[in-house]
């Protein structure tokens, strides 16, 4: 009898792992990327993303009430606020400013490994208050300064350049436990600076900043290429790296009045340590996938699947399960 009793618990246990072998493992090896993402962080990896959500308000923010409906904040984010003493951090170290004058906010949430960055620059009350910086600008100096697999939604409740919206990005990185080079951020602040002029150039074509920031994408990806080689290029290679990108984008004539800052942004981006790094070209070319055919202020959606009622209800059905089944072996003895 007790053969027998045996004989069954070892099939039904058998049964019940292959059932709970779907969402356990998937957990685990999400558990599992995100650990190797932060303790592989040596000399020649600077690409970093997050464990958890923040949301960062601008120091001189209001009506946050309605800043977090816009931002899709809930519970499971962690709040911080951008003050100006954090822009000349982050940002400027000979700026100017004031906290009343950080107004623009962001929320930031872990996607998927391989996902890349994606950015939402959301309306306030209907106004598009973010009036100078795009999505795609967002998305791509994001990840020059060694962000990645992230969705960053930006706001404001008044108008605003939104060009300190990165002070929060950076911020909440640091609080996550990772201080980016500032060799790397500051190249790419200046990238986000560079891109202004073609960008207002070409207002009036929806589709220009994300063609304009995937060709840049492409040449710092060039760049990483040839460095992991052994090769550093010139600033007249990486201009003629340039220029064939953005024929390839077929954007050249619209840009070429505009490039030098852009050229010399790449250089900066040439003598930062990011552009040695073993894994930047695997992910920016995720981000560059992102901007590449987007247009507008809306490149992703999804909120991240575990914080979300869908996500929370899988891992609670996961460990139900695994309570059930513990409960019923212990009823065999």
């Amino acid at each position: 009898m007790r053969s027998n009793k045996l004989t069954k618990i070892i099939i039904t246990s058998t049964l019940a792992l292959s059932l709970l072998a779907v969402p356990v493992s998937q957990v685990t090896i999400l558990a599992a990327e995100r650990t190797s993402e932060s303790t592989s962080n040596s000399s020649t990896t600077q690409t970093h993303t997050l464990n958890k959500s923040y949301v960062v308000y601008g120091a001189g923010a209001a009506e946050k009430n309605e800043l977090n409906n816009v931002l899709a904040v809930d519970d499971n984010f962690t709040t911080l606020t951008a003050t100006a003493s954090d822009y000349q951090k982050y940002i400027n170290p000979n700026g100017s400013t004031t906290n009343a004058a950080m107004v623009s906010s962001v929320a930031i949430v872990p996607t998927d490994p391989g996902s890349g960055i994606k950015v939402n620059v959301k309306k306030f009350n209907g106004e598009d208050n973010i009036t100078k910086v795009t999505a795609q600008q967002y998305a791509m100096v994001a990840q020059m300064a060694g962000v990645t697999d992230v969705t960053i939604t930006v706001s404001a409740n008044r108008a605003v350049s939104g060009e300190s919206a990165l002070t929060g990005v950076y911020k909440a990185i640091a609080a996550d436990g990772v201080s980016l080079n500032e060799q790397n951020t500051q190249s790419a602040n200046q990238m986000l600076t560079a891109t202004n002029g073609a960008i207002e150039a070409n207002k009036d074509d929806s589709k220009y900043p994300g063609k304009l920031m995937a060709a840049v994408g492409d040449t710092t990806k060039e760049i990483n290429q040839q460095k992991k080689q052994g090769t550093t290029p010139t600033q007249n290679q990486i201009q003629v790296i340039f220029n064939q990108k953005l024929e390839e984008r077929n954007i050249y004539n619209e840009t070429k009045n505009h490039e030098q800052p852009i050229i010399n942004a790449l250089v900066q981006f040439n003598n930062a340590p990011i552009s040695s790094s073993k894994d930047y070209s695997s992910h920016v070319t995720d981000t560059i996938n992102n901007v590449k055919n987007s247009s507008g202020d809306m490149m992703n959606k999804a909120k991240k699947f575990l914080n979300s009622q869908d996500g929370q209800a899988v891992k609670q059905q996961a460990q139900s399960w695994w309570t059930r089944f513990v409960n019923w072996i212990r009823s065999w003895f």
